[in-house]
């Protein structure tokens, strides 16, 4: 037991990815001592009752700061899923540093990770506060399964990882209304400053050290359909590629580019081998580009948010339950063996997926005996093995096989 009232709060509990992940604790938190958070008493206490459970209830403002400072000071572990991060997500990453609290949550905005390193990497190595962002379908898939990758080819004594693709094989689910919100306030803040067009840009946005990183050339952003060298087969662009990329390179920095000297990474979707794979893949790339083009010009914006979903919805259980995943890390490594990492799981990625994602990271960071350092980290440096076991036991498959 610790000097904390809590070993995890959830705040945002009674948000619609929130209750998702309240449901998934009030089933699987065991002993752990948790509180829910948010800014209306009436729904937490609505929330506790629906869940059947006697844990506490927080009122916290994301736009209070004192009340963030007391949340964080309650509670070994803070899980949140209050976005878009740009808008209110530092108060709390500050607040979690300063008192060693370790946080998660279930940010895709490569410019929030960047300000957060910026604000709170150096106090939280200092206090033992493991920041974690993006602990939910951004980009735990990724970064473990490359983490498990780089563990097996060690185990094997074959050498680094080298040329490293993602390729989504298959998924079913809806958009997240968060996520839509995230990219609109992303490209509000691009426009008002064009100069962070390059940092989303840069590859190595999430780096530790720019200048420490390896020249390999030009990365393969795998924004264009094409044939995939590795993969031999045609694929198109993955959306979260842009996000997940940035992440797994900052897990190999963080971890003293441990992946390997020539580790370089992409993440593609699968499109199949058909003969009209081609035409898949213009298609999805067709479909990426005319979304970010229209997010970005006034008349189509304002046609899109009527469609588009909002902030806070999501779609019924059924389709929640029905949804899936599958997605494969391929690599070649330095001595020329070809591994490949799998990781699948049933249920809407994005919500269903993700509330079990986010609830094991926080139950992970609030209860497990863990031996990462404090600072602004990824889920495979800060959780690593220990996520994936808790995964697997809630039904993931996360597996690695030798393929020549």
């Amino acid at each position: 037991m610790t000097s904390r009232d809590h070993d995890v709060v959830l705040h945002g509990a009674t948000g619609f990815v929130g209750r998702l992940t309240a449901r998934h604790l009030a089933a699987h938190a065991g002993d752990a001592r948790v509180a829910l958070s948010g800014r209306s008493k009436d729904k937490l206490l609505a929330l506790r009752d629906e869940l059947g459970v006697d844990w506490p209830v927080l009122v916290v403002d994301a736009a209070d700061p004192g009340s963030l400072v007391e949340l964080a000071a309650s509670t070994t572990a803070v899980a949140t899923t209050v976005g878009p991060f740009a808008k209110h997500g530092l108060p709390l990453v500050r607040a979690c540093a300063e008192a060693g609290t370790s946080y998660a949550d279930l940010t895709g905005e490569v410019l929030f990770v960047r300000d957060s390193a910026a604000a709170a990497h150096d106090r939280a190595t200092v206090t033992g506060a493991r920041i974690v962002h993006a602990a939910g379908f951004d980009s735990v898939p990724s970064d473990l399964g490359v983490l498990l990758l780089h563990e097996r080819v060690v185990a094997d004594g074959e050498g680094t990882l080298e040329e490293t693709v993602l390729v989504l094989n298959s998924v079913r689910g809806g958009v997240s209304g968060g996520t839509i919100d995230s990219m609109r306030t992303q490209f509000d803040i691009v426009k008002a400053d064009p100069a962070l067009g390059r940092v989303l840009a840069d590859p190595y946005a999430l780096s530790p050290d720019r200048t420490a990183e390896p020249d390999l050339g030009p990365e393969d952003e795998g924004r264009l359909p094409t044939r995939d060298p590795l993969l031999g087969r045609w694929v198109a662009p993955f959306a979260m590629a842009p996000f997940n990329t940035r992440i797994i390179r900052r897990s190999n920095a963080l971890q003293d580019h441990a992946y390997g000297p020539g580790f370089r990474y992409r993440e593609v979707m699968g499109v199949g081998r058909s003969p009209v794979a081609p035409v898949l893949a213009a298609a999805v790339a067709a479909g990426l580009g005319g979304l970010s083009v229209g997010m970005a010009l006034p008349l189509t914006r304002l046609l899109l948010d009527r469609v588009l979903p909002r902030p806070g919805s999501g779609p019924p259980e059924n389709v929640q339950h029905g949804g899936h995943f599958s997605l494969e890390v391929h690599t070649i490594t330095s001595t020329g063996a070809r591994y490949v990492a799998t990781v699948a799981a049933q249920g809407d990625p994005g919500y269903a997926g993700t509330a079990v994602m986010l609830g094991e990271s926080a139950l992970c960071l609030g209860v497990d005996r863990l031996s990462s350092a404090g600072g602004v980290l990824t889920p495979a440096v800060a959780m690593g093995d220990h996520l994936a076991a808790r995964l697997r036991a809630r039904g993931f498959e996360l597996s690695v096989s030798r393929i020549s």
